[in-house]
């Protein structure tokens, strides 16, 4: 299997409570992370949440906006709810990403509407570790195999 898609826009989060700032362009370093993101690793622990993606789409069905549920980058074209842990995720020229499981929906989604915790379960999009890092920028193609 493999699906294409393309960037529609990338976060960056700075800290845990802020939102998430809009940039055109982002740097991942390989087995750490995306560089200004609080989840970056630079102690050489192999973090499951380094990146997490999410498909448009899914934001649009539950009136979402994109980086709400602070998602790093936002993919149309590919709905992440049939991306499973191992796949791998090829941004632009570079960039290799592996999937390495769901994001799980936290308390903060019921502070953006009261009972989206629960309705979003297994969509909240797939989190990936940097294999191969590179800068990748909106309207970058997303090729994901299984």
């Amino acid at each position: 299997m493999t699906l294409e898609g393309t960037v529609k826009s990338l976060g960056i989060a700075v800290s845990k409570l802020s939102p998430m700032d809009q940039v055109d362009k982002i740097e991942l370093i390989t087995g750490q992370g995306i560089v200004g993101d609080r989840h970056l690793r630079t102690d050489g622990t192999r973090s499951k949440r380094q990146i997490l993606l999410m498909d448009i789409e899914t934001l649009i069905e539950f009136g979402l906006s994109e980086r709400d549920i602070k998602e790093n980058i936002t993919v149309q074209g590919i709905d992440f709810s049939l991306i499973k842990s191992g796949n791998i995720v090829r941004i632009g020229m570079d960039v290799v990403l592996e999937i390495t499981g769901d994001c799980e929906p936290c308390s903060r989604m019921d502070e953006l509407r009261s009972g989206l915790k629960n309705a979003i379960d297994g969509r909240r999009g797939m989190l990936a570790y940097v294999k191969s890092g590179g800068t990748i920028s909106s309207g970058d193609s997303v090729t994901v195999e299984s």
